[in-house]
């Protein structure tokens, strides 16, 4: 009796515990469950009929009051006769001071009002060698326009008008864009009248192209057609990214390759071009040569990131830090050197500004620190 009250102790404490572990995990009953992780965008609470996916028209109606159409009427001499500057037709007839024909040009571009000042951005090439421009709103005002100031190597101009009460853009930073974003093109093609079109952003930073001096285009499929030049490109929330500027075509018309000169170097350039006239920039003072692999073969590198510094002006910032022809250039600011998208971000530095230079020469890495001046006007010797 004794030995069976001594077993049965333990059995019953083992049921109470059992019982005890169940009321508060029911679950050890259940049998084991493959849990599937899903990531889901959390539903919105109220989608807006003209946004998004459904329309545009919001981003189009935030946007396009600021963009205006441009007219630009040129003068042309041409000579009456065309045998005037021979040698032999003037031995027998002395014409003199003849009277030259005149003929008016006209093209046509679009522009983006900047601000409530009147300052509008538009192409270079828009306006180069005008006699006269008038922009054109999208409420049905015009307006004559002077120019302030232009930047031929980046292809923009800033003009200026008296209007009052102007619509302007929102600018947004270029650099937060990914290939893939919805855009909007937003201008004048072919006199039509201002005319949207969408597509996405195809590449970043497209340069060597044998446009600009300066090249840091964006890349899109959205129609973009004569006439263009110098509009707006926007992102889906109406937002300014880039300044329409040329096109990839064979037929003279849209094959899904158009080129926009990016909003932060469009900012740059009208702060400039509106407060000093001209546009500072960073200068080292070098040519470079882009790596090839059989060059950094050569070289001994065993990836292609750097630049060959091919020559150097003398007297020149990089001459006054002892950079030498045939260093590799491998980081600027502690930054690798990506091709010669990393030469165009030089021209962002101030004249005075320090800037540190990793460099590569004859298999060893040394470092240097430039002083940044500002790039002259002219060519300098070498």
């Amino acid at each position: 009796m004794r030995r069976f009250s001594f077993l049965g102790w333990p059995t019953v404490t083992g049921v109470l515990i059992a019982i005890i572990l169940l009321q508060f995990f029911p679950q050890l009953l259940s049998p084991p469950v493959t849990t599937v992780e899903i990531r889901e965008t959390p539903l919105p609470t109220h989608v807006s009929v003209g946004y998004g996916p459904v329309s545009y028209s919001e981003a189009v109606e935030k946007a396009a009051p600021a963009v205006v159409n441009i007219y630009t009427r040129t003068v042309v001499k041409q000579q009456q006769y065309s045998l005037k500057e021979d040698p032999l037709f003037k031995k027998f007839y002395d014409l003199g001071d003849m009277p030259q024909r005149e003929r008016i040009q006209s093209s046509l571009g679009s522009g983006v009002i900047l601000n409530s000042q009147g300052y509008i951005i538009t192409n270079n090439h828009v306006i180069a060698g005008a006699d006269s421009i008038i922009i054109a709103l999208k409420d049905g005002r015009e307006a004559p326009a002077e120019v302030i100031g232009t930047d031929p190597e980046t292809d923009l101009a800033i003009l200026k008008t008296s209007m009052e009460n102007l619509p302007s853009v929102t600018l947004s930073p270029s650099d937060a864009l990914s290939v893939g974003d919805v855009v909007l093109a937003i201008g004048n093609p072919f006199g039509v009248g201002q005319t949207v079109t969408m597509g996405i952003v195809s590449a970043t930073g497209r340069n060597s192209l044998g446009l600009n001096t300066y090249e840091d285009f964006l890349q899109t499929d959205a129609a973009i057609n004569p006439g263009n030049s110098g509009g707006a490109l926007v992102d889906a929330h109406g937002n300014l990214i880039g300044i329409n500027s040329a096109i990839f075509s064979k037929s003279g018309g849209s094959q899904g390759i158009g080129f926009a000169i990016p909003s932060n170097l469009a900012k740059k350039v009208m702060t400039d071009l509106i407060t000093q006239g001209r546009v500072v920039r960073g200068w080292m003072g070098i040519e470079i040569q882009e790596l090839t692999p059989n060059l950094a073969e050569s070289f001994g590198l065993e990836e292609m990131n750097g630049l060959i510094i091919a020559g150097i002006y003398r007297d020149g910032p990089a001459h006054r830090a002892g950079l030498q022809p045939g260093d590799i250039m491998l980081s600027l600011n502690n930054k690798p050197v990506e091709g010669r998208r990393s030469m165009i971000s030089i021209a962002d530095f101030r004249p005075g500004e320090p800037l540190s230079v990793e460099f590569l020469r004859e298999g060893k890495h040394l470092s240097t620190e430039v002083t940044v001046g500002e790039r002259p006007l002219t060519r300098p010797n070498s």
